[in-house]
C-alpha cells in the first residue's frame, strides 16, 4: 500500500521576502557573510546534537538553486511526493536553499505553484525507530510531518502552526527541530507551506533498524 499523506489546513498570514522565496531558481549572496556572527552561532546552539548511533543526512554536497527530479544521500531518498495538483504537466522537482546565516543547505518544494504537495523520504534498509527533521521556513510557514510504515499505515505525525521567526532583523532565522518515533518507519513526509511560502529541511537524522534476520537455508537432503 502506497502512503498518502494529509494536507495541512491552515489560516495563518504569511509574511514571506521575495528573496528567499523558494519559487527562485537562483540565489545572490548578501552583501556582507554571516556566517560565524553570534546571530549565527546563536541559531546552531539551539539545535539539539544527533543522538549516539543516528545516520546524518545534511545535503552538504548538494548545488543551491539547481531544481532535481530526486536525490539520494545516504541511502535515503528524497522526492515529491506527486502528482502536482496545480502543474499536473510539469515534472516535479525538489531543489536546495541556503540558510544565509550558517551557509547551511536545505531540502525543499521547487514547484513555485504547487507547494501542497509533500516532501517524500523514504528511509533505506527496514527504516527507523525515530527520524528528527531540522527545519526552517519562511515567516508564518506551517509545518506539518507523518511518519509512515511498509504497509502505507500512519505511525506517528506532528504539526506546528508556524516556523520561528526572527525576533530582530539581525538575527538568524531560527531552526525548528521535529522528532518522530515508531517501531519501524519507511516513509517520511514534509508538508505544510502554502504558494509563495517555503520550508526547508536542513537536516534528515535518523536511528536505522536492524536488517531482518534471514532464515537459514534448508538442509540439503541426503
Amino acid at each position: 500500500m502506497s502512503p498518502r499523506p494529509t494536507l495541512l489546513l491552515c489560516a495563518i498570514a504569511a509574511l514571506v521576502p521575495a528573496a528567499l522565496r523558494a519559487a527562485a531558481t537562483s540565489f545572490t549572496p548578501p552583501p556582507v557573510p554571516y556566517t560565524g556572527t553570534p546571530a549565527a552561532k546563536a541559531a546552531l546552539a539551539a539545535v539539539p546534537p544527533p543522538a549516539p548511533g543516528e545516520v546524518v543526512v545534511d545535503f552538504e554536497n548538494a548545488e543551491i538553486g539547481k531544481p532535481m527530479p530526486s536525490w539520494e544521500e545516504k541511502g535515503v531518498k528524497f522526492r515529491l511526493y506527486g502528482p502536482l495538483q496545480r502543474t499536473p504537466a510539469a515534472v516535479p522537482r525538489i531543489e536546495f536553499f541556503p540558510h544565509i546565516a550558517t551557509d547551511h543547505k536545505g531540502i525543499l518544494n521547487a514547484m513555485s505553484n504547487d507547494q501542497g504537495v509533500p516532501l517524500e523520504m523514504a528511509l533505506p534498509g527496514a527504516g527507523a525507530s525515530s527520524v528528527t527533521l531540522v527545519l526552517w521556513g519562511s515567516t508564518g510557514c506551517p509545518v506539518y510531518v507523518e511518519a509512515y510504515d511498509k504497509d502505507g499505515k500512519l505511525v506517528d505525525s506532528k504539526s506546528v502552526a508556524s516556523v520561528p521567526g526572527r525576533k530582530a532583523p539581525e538575527d538568524a532565522v531560527p531552526f525548528l527541530t521535529v522528532t518522530l518515533k515508531a517501531a519501524a518507519i519507511t516513509h517520511v513526509y514534509l508538508s505544510g507551506p502554502r504558494n509563495g511560502e517555503f520550508l526547508a529541511a536542513d537536516e534528515l537524522r535518523f536511528a536505522p533498524l536492524p536488517a531482518t534476520a534471514q532464515p537459514p537455508p534448508p538442509a540439503a537432503a541426503k
